[in-house]
Order: C-alpha cells, then sequence, then structure tokens
C-alpha cells in the first residue's frame, strides 16, 4: 500500500537512535502545541544565564530553544552546533528574523568531538538529542573539554522522542566524562537534568 511522504517521515522519525531526526520535518518540532508541551522558557530559567555568558547548544534543530536562548544572552553570546547543516540553515534563518546576532553556527558529529577550545563555555544544553548520537560517550568526553570547570551541562529529555533517556541513564554518561550531577526535575513528559563540570 502507498505512503504519503508525511508517513514515510513520521515511521523515520520514530525509529530509535539510528540517525538524526530528518530535517524534512523540521516543523513538526516548531508549532504551537509543542510550545505549550515544551516551553522555551521553562528550559532557558534552568539554565541560570546572568546574560553574559557564552553558551553551546548541542543540536538545535530548527531553533525552536535557540531563540528564546540567544534573547537572554545580550552580552553573551550562542554557539549551535548540530550534524545536519539543513537545520543549522533554518536556525539561521529564525534567528535573523528575530535580530539576533550574537550566534554562530557549526556542523559535525559530536561524538567525534567538537570543534572548539577547550574551557571554551560557561553553560551547554541538549533538547532531546543526545539519545540519537551513535557514540554517547564520546560526546560527553566532549562536551566535558569544552565546558569550563564550574560550568554546567543542562539536558531536557521529553516524551514522546522514542530516545529519551531517563535521569540515571544521563547519570551513567555524565559522571564518567567529569560532571557531577547537580539535581533532575520534572513530569511524565519531561525531564530536566542538570550537571556540574568537575572543577570549579
Amino acid at each position: 500500500m502507498p505512503t504519503t511522504w508525511m508517513d514515510t517521515l513520521m515511521r523515520q522519525s520514530r525509529r530509535v537512535g539510528s540517525f538524526p531526526y530528518p530535517h524534512q520535518a523540521a516543523f513538526l518540532l516548531d508549532n504551537p502545541v509543542r510550545r505549550l508541551l515544551a516551553n522555551p522558557g521553562r528550559l532557558a530559567d534552568a539554565l541560570e544565564l546572568t546574560g553574559t555568558e557564552t553558551v553551546l547548544e548541542l543540536g538545535p534543530g530548527p531553533g525552536f530553544f535557540s531563540i528564546e536562548v540567544a534573547g537572554r544572552l545580550p552580552s553573551g553570546r550562542l554557539e549551535l552546533f548540530d550534524i545536519q547543516p539543513e537545520m543549522l540553515d533554518k536556525a539561521r534563518r529564525k534567528l535573523d528574523r528575530f535580530g539576533h546576532r550574537n550566534v554562530g553556527f557549526h556542523s559535525g558529529d559530536a561524538g567525534a568531538g567538537l570543534p572548539f577550545p577547550d574551557d571554551t563555555f560557561d553553560v551547554a544544553f541538549s533538547v532531546s538529542v543526545i539519545g540519537e548520537v551513535p557514540d554517547k560517550a564520546g560526546c560527553l568526553r566532549s562536551l566535558a573539554r569544552v565546558v569550563k570547570p564550574g560550568g554546567s551541562l543542562v539536558f531536557l529529555e521529553s516524551f514522546p522522542d522514542p530516545d529519551r533517556l531517563s535521569a540515571p541513564e544521563l547519570r551513567e554518561l555524565a559522571e564518567p566524562a567529569g560532571f557531577s550531577f547537580r539535581d533532575s526535575a520534572g513530569t511524565i513528559w519531561q525531564d530536566i537534568v542538570r550537571f556540574d563540570r568537575f572543577g570549579g
């Protein structure tokens, strides 16, 4: 029986851990319903920004959370890193429309390393991405290298992401890499899990 392109995208997006969320389906990540369930302001609050930080967003997709975070960095900078250049293009257009110029765009495989000097970031965060990274341990080691001692790493994991990781699973990844667990808050729908980089 033939399927529509929407059926194909939805089926592909539900496969667990085999590849990143397809950029062709980015519109499903950026809609009013998701805004109700995953308020970007709540995640930005958890980052505890003062406005001067250098922040890394790992896997921004089309920029759903990037707009809120960039707006809270009047004297800081946000760097976006995504495996798909097409997603970065979507995020760039959105950030440009909102007048945010304090943003950098970088593409690559997070498990293979991040293209930033050691101790660059005050804060790093990721939303429903780490479960899709094939080399999760390598990704966490890279994050530990680029986050400053005393800096923070924040994950938001939410339903219905099929690759969603629990707080204990995130601890198993982050703690051996050099992060200490700070706290976890959430509901059956989503968790925000925060870590601190050793050495602060």
